[in-house]
Order: C-alpha cells, then structure tokens, then sequence
C-alpha cells in the first residue's frame, strides 16, 4: 500500500504517462509536495533509465532523482486490457499528464475525451513541443532543437561572440517542466472553486519563447518596433565573470546605489564622473564599454580581497563555483539542502525541495522505482480483484511482480 505522505499536495493522485526529463520533472516537484504520483510505464520503460552512471544498468542516476518519490506501473498500452485497466484507475485520479505527441495519445484511445469519460473532474495535462494549432504540431522535439528554435542557441552565441551554442543545462525541458507544475497546480485550484475538470496545454517551444522575451523583447514590446528584440546588458561580450589577480569573481554592479558604493570604494576615480556611468538609461546604451571598464579594475586585486571590498559596500558579489564546489557549499549545509537516503542501490544524495512550508512542508521520497515495481499494488489499491490483477499479468498487459497471497 501507498505510505501516508506529507506536504501540500498530499492527497492529490496523479497519473503520470511522461518520459525523459521535462515531466518528469514536472512530477518530480508534484510528488515531493506530498501528491501520490503513478509513473506509468510502457514494456521497454523511459528511455531516461538507461543513462548512466549507476550500479543498476535500469536506473540510472538522473532517472533515480528526477522519479523519487514515484510508484512504477508498468502497462503495454497497445493492448486492451491495459487501456481499460489505465482507464480505470482514472476514474479516481485528479491528474493525467503526458509527454507524447497528441496524435499518439489519439491512437492509444487515450486523448482528453477518452479520460474526461472516465471521470469529468480530471485534470488532463498535455507536456509537447510545440502547440497543437499550429504547423509544427506534429514535430518530434527535444531540448536542444527548442533551444534553437527559440532563440536561446543564438542568444548563447552573441554572448560568447561566437558560433550558436545551447545552454549548458536542459533549460527547455526544466523551464517546461516548472510551467506545467503551477499549471496543474492552477488548475486544481480552479477545480476546487467549480468541479469542473479541464484539458492543459503546456508546449516547450511556447513555453521557452515566453521565458527568452521576458527581457529580451525589449523594443519590439512596441509597435511599430523602438528596438531589436534583445536586452543588450544579457548579450554583451563582456558579460562574464569578472578575471581577479588570482582568480574570477561574480559581480553585479546593477542600480545607481551600487554604482555610487562602487565608485566610493575605489576612492571615486577620475573615470567615475564619466556621463556614460549616470544612469542606467546611459549604461544600458553603453553596456560593452561599462563592463571592460569594470573588468580593468577587478583584474588589480585577488578574489579575497574584492569579496571583502564588494561585500562591506554591499554590492552583490560572489565566487565562481564548480558544481562539484555547490555539493560542498557551506550555505546548502547549514540550510540541509543536500538529504542523504539508504536504498537497494546504497546510500543516495538528493537535492533537497527547495521552497519551504511552514504548516505543510513536502518530503523527498525514495530514489526512482524499479519498472512495474508497483504493479500490483497500484491495481490491487484501485479496486481490482487478485484475479483480476493475475489475468493482466499473465496476458502480458501488466508487468511486474506477482500478486502477493
């Protein structure tokens, strides 16, 4: 049986049909809020599996954080059996979410109509690359192609000064993943104010597009355009940590206050009563020459020394971290950001949640299941007799271990 969980969202149950990364994710943040979340599996199970590292060559390292938290139902949807038992356990979901393009979801018998039939207050949530209405529809999509297509790659490019590069994170496939989270989220709210479920529409292209022109709209806001599409602070060259004497340093000299306790700090040089340094309207305009100016200056002193500087002026600034350096970091210790758990596989550290609730703080679960690691239990909570749950079993349209007596 499920284990009482806690947070936020305990009591909310989710069938979760999603692969790879970006709902995953989205599920990943719905379970550690206390939602009982289903992943649901075909026979060959998410691809994601199989990347390693990892001692289990079926779970690998990102599979098992992305998934913790999760029940494994593994289901061969192309036949029958599995689609009605699927069906079945919709009937007492509040939440279906999808990853497959909506033409896939059509041939499974599984689209919004099929579920709203099963239960009218389901929260029906589609997770694709690109939006049903228009022509790109149909298209495969994966991180890097919407990074392209959104204009990030390029973005990547300016700000470098050289060829087209994506992001050295998935952003598409996270930023995604977060939009459906506070999408479902909304929507289970709304269901609370009326009892009418809903169909979600979350596509990566859109999504990255709307997140990209946040800043970078900038002139073409207006129209007839004032400007390019582009927040010229973000793509300048020069826009990078800062190289020190020993070293390299973040900082962020932003508004006329800090650039007024950043002058002072340096005795208020003759250059300080340059015209382009009065305003942020003048610096934006004269971004590239403001920031090799401030890179000049930060080159004369080590990193200890600007730390110590920057931060008694209380100007934003901080040091260059590996990622290996963040497992180590002194702030995520002292917060317990880092949570360690025992499983099969040895002892596992998670990353932690990292929004906090002071009456109903979610909890990180266990490391991602192995395949149909909850078949039957899954079925055997929804109602289905012992029978039942053999016949699927032995028809191959359920995988998992057997029913226990």
């Amino acid at each position: 049986m499920a284990s009482a969980k806690q947070g936020p969202l305990a009591g909310v149950k989710v069938l979760d049909l999603t692969s790879v990364l970006m709902g995953p994710y989205a599920t990943q943040i719905f379970a550690d809020l206390g939602a009982d979340v289903i992943k649901v599996e075909g026979p060959a199970g998410d691809t994601t599996r199989f990347i390693p590292p990892g001692p289990d060559p079926a779970r690998g390292g990102m599979f098992l954080n992305v998934n913790r938290g999760k029940r494994s139902l593994a289901l061969d949807l192309k036949q029958p059996q599995a689609r009605a038992a699927l069906l079945r356990l919709a009937a007492g979901a509040d939440v279906f979410i999808h990853s497959m393009r909506a033409g896939a979801m059509a041939r499974l018998g599984l689209d919004y109509p099929a579920l709203q039939a099963a239960n009218p207050r389901i929260l029906y949530a589609n997770l694709y690359g690109y939006g049903r209405a228009g022509p790109y529809a149909d298209h495969p999509a994966y991180d890097d192609i919407v990074q392209a297509a959104s204009g990030i790659a390029d973005l990547q490019g300016r700000l470098s000064g050289a060829e087209p590069a994506y992001a050295a994170t998935v952003i598409a496939d996270k930023v995604a993943g977060l939009t459906g989270t506070y999408a479902v989220i909304a929507a289970l709210y709304a269901r609370e104010k009326t009892g009418l479920g809903q169909e979600i529409e979350v596509p990566m292209f859109e999504t990255l597009v709307s997140f990209a022109l946040t800043e970078h709209l900038c002139g073409s806001l207006f129209v007839p355009p004032q400007g390019p599409p582009e927040y010229p602070r973000a793509t300048a060259p020069t826009r990078r940590p800062y190289r020190t004497a020993d070293g390299h340093i973040a900082v962020m000299i932003y508004n006329d206050k800090h650039w007024r306790a950043f002058f002072h700090a340096l005795g208020d040089p003759e250059w300080s009563r340059d015209p382009i340094f009065a305003s942020m309207r003048s610096r934006t305009q004269n971004i590239a020459l403001v920031l090799a100016r401030v890179a000049e200056v930060l080159a004369t002193r080590t990193t200890a020394e600007w730390l110590d500087t920057l931060r008694a002026a209380e100007i934003p600034a901080g040091p260059v971290a590996s990622l290996a350096d963040v497992l180590d970091d002194p702030h995520l210790a002292a917060t317990g950001f880092w949570q360690e758990r025992d499983s099969d596989l040895g002892r596992l550290r998670f990353p932690g949640i990292p929004t906090r609730f002071s009456a109903t703080p979610g909890a990180i679960g266990g490391p991602g299941p192995a395949l149909g690691a909850n078949s039957a239990e899954v079925l055997a909570e929804a109602g289905f007799a012992k029978q039942e749950i053999t016949a699927l079993l032995d028809s191959g349209a359920l995988l998992g271990p057997e029913v226990p007596a």
